[in-house]
């Protein structure tokens, strides 16, 4: 795991670059995060990670066991806590517990990684859910028209093979989109923009990191 922060996705919209080339992207308010805790390999904890908040809250919209954590750390209530594992180098590029990281640990034209829960779907027929074309819509097909098709099998195995490619459940699952290009980083708003789409629906929580998967042809675009 590479440094991270925590952010929430604004929305998209679309910048011009130098050669006036249109180029999409999307807005990202990333931070302050505070650092709430530091666990170390050493320690009781067993494993390197340091634990971030975002977005202030008022304590009346949190329970009884999440305030208390707050108060053993000392820290402002936040609406979101998350852990983020590294190394014992990378603990180093993270301020102390009581300090916030902000957003401009990144710079323009650097690769990131973004996490972020995809939109909920709802249950779905396998054309919407796997893209699949259908049946045509001739004379000879009745009432057929978006179904999956043969799923069985013969005498052996006599069952549907398991990831066998069927209508259900679409969306709603964390994804993370590598190596998107950092278009621009607003410090005094704690904006950060990525070329691209990432997972999520406007509002929602991600955690941008450092990309850890570069390809070497890429790094120098």
């Amino acid at each position: 795991m590479a440094i991270a922060i925590l952010g929430k996705k604004v929305g998209m919209t679309q910048v011009f670059d130098e050669d006036g080339n249109r180029v999409p992207v999307t807005l990202i308010q990333a931070g302050p995060c505070p650092v709430l805790q530091v666990k170390t390999a050493e320690g009781k904890d067993g494993y390197d990670a340091v634990v971030l908040g975002f977005e202030p809250v008022k304590e009346k919209s949190l329970t009884k066991p999440v305030i208390g954590r707050f108060k053993k750390w000392e820290a402002a209530p936040t609406r979101y806590i998350r852990e983020v594992r590294i190394t014992p180098d990378e603990a180093a590029m993270y301020p102390p517990p009581g300090e916030a990281l902000q957003v401009g640990i990144f710079q323009p034209g650097e690769k990131v990684d973004v996490t972020g829960h995809s939109r909920g779907r709802g249950f779905q027929g396998v054309m919407k859910r796997h893209g699949m074309h259908g049946f045509p819509d001739s004379h000879g097909t009745h009432e057929y028209f978006r179904h999956p098709g043969s799923i069985g099998n013969r005498t052996w195995p006599g069952r549907v093979i398991k990831g066998k490619r069927l209508p259900g459940h679409h969306g709603d699952e964390r994804n993370t989109t590598l190596n998107l290009r950092v278009v621009a980083v607003m410090p005094e708003r704690n904006l950060v923009m990525v070329r691209g789409a990432v997972p999520g629906a406007p509002g929602s929580l991600v955690t941008l990191r450092k990309a850890v998967k570069v390809p070497a042809r890429k790094a120098a675009r």
